[in-house]
């Protein structure tokens, strides 16, 4: 039996050892980040001035719009080929190329790891992808299958950015001092945060983070590239509003009906949206009949911009 004074020595150790850990894991991260993190502001990417935009000279709004070619990830979790087929005859049309990568399949040779190691995939994903494709592309557009985007916006809100410029943006979250963007909303980083990525991913610099308690995979994301210079930058239009919704159109209109009812489409989404989530695929046929073929009859389009489909493509 133990006495009174063991007990309490007992408490003291678990206790003095838990703190340790947290102290330990605490400080890891903030001596292998520190430096990067004191001057570091939240970033507000907005799309061109539409008066600068109007000022472009046609030529060079040509080259412009051909120069910008979207690689997009499809990054699932699940055998369920319904998303697939539904994002291959929707949105995904308008990438300049997009692929399904699934992990946690019986018959993945390339990715054969375990379900629930989401980072590791994410990680062999972008290397693989980088290995392949590093060439042809300058951007790189990762979203889940429940996703639904609009490349043309993304593209116009990408018009006047440098790829060649350490670039990553989305819909980004706060959690303690790190800044990163999230799944649920898309994430898009430029080819040199993607060569950045790699050279770390070579080196086994971005092994998993967790300590204590399972970081997300894009936390994990965040916390790489931050220590390649990479920051979180949250897009939105020239009004302020998200552009990537980590939301559907249906949720997002309800809430604001409840919150702001006199001004629910002003409040709920921009009119340069980019990503939508968490829809059926069938609500995804519906949002591709809203967004592509819907049209006012008499009233007249003139697009000052147009960005090609890419070769071969049967996009709407």
């Amino acid at each position: 039996m133990v006495s009174a004074g063991g007990a309490s020595f007992l408490k003291g150790m678990l206790l003095g050892s838990i703190s340790w850990v947290l102290i330990t894991m605490f400080g890891q991260i903030h001596i292998r980040h520190g430096g990067q993190t004191g001057d570091h502001r939240h970033h507000h990417l907005r799309p061109p001035n539409r008066k600068d935009f109007l000022n472009i000279s046609e030529v060079t709004f040509m080259e412009l719009s051909k120069s910008i070619r979207v690689f997009c990830i499809i990054f699932g979790e699940t055998e369920d080929d319904s998303y697939w087929a539904v994002l291959q005859e929707t949105w995904t049309k308008h990438c300049d190329k997009a692929e399904l990568y699934v992990y946690g399949t019986k018959n993945d040779t390339l990715f054969n790891i375990e379900r629930n190691d989401k980072w590791l995939q994410m990680r062999r994903t972008y290397k693989y992808v980088f290995e392949k494709y590093g060439n042809n592309y300058n951007w790189f557009f990762l979203a889940l299958p429940t996703t639904f985007a609009v490349i043309e916006n993304l593209k116009y809100l990408l018009f006047t950015r440098d790829a060649s410029q350490p670039f990553y943006l989305g819909h980004t979250v706060k959690s303690g001092d790190l800044e990163f963007v999230t799944m649920e909303g898309g994430i898009v980083l430029s080819i040199e945060s993607v060569k950045r990525l790699n050279r770390l991913l070579r080196n086994s610099d971005c092994a998993d983070q967790s300590v204590i308690w399972k970081l997300s995979e894009d936390k994990q994301l965040a916390i790489c590239l931050k220590y390649a210079g990479v920051l979180a930058e949250n897009a939105e239009d020239n009004e302020g509003r998200d552009v990537f919704n980590t939301k559907s159109t249906v949720h997002l209109i309800q809430e604001h009906m409840s919150n702001s009812p006199g001004q629910v489409v002003e409040r709920c989404c921009s009119d340069m949206a980019i990503t939508f989530n968490g829809l059926t695929p069938q609500k995804m046929e519906v949002m591709m009949y809203g967004v592509y073929r819907l049209r006012a009859f008499g009233h007249y389009y003139n697009d000052t911009l147009v960005f090609l489909p890419p070769n071969g493509s049967k996009n709407d």
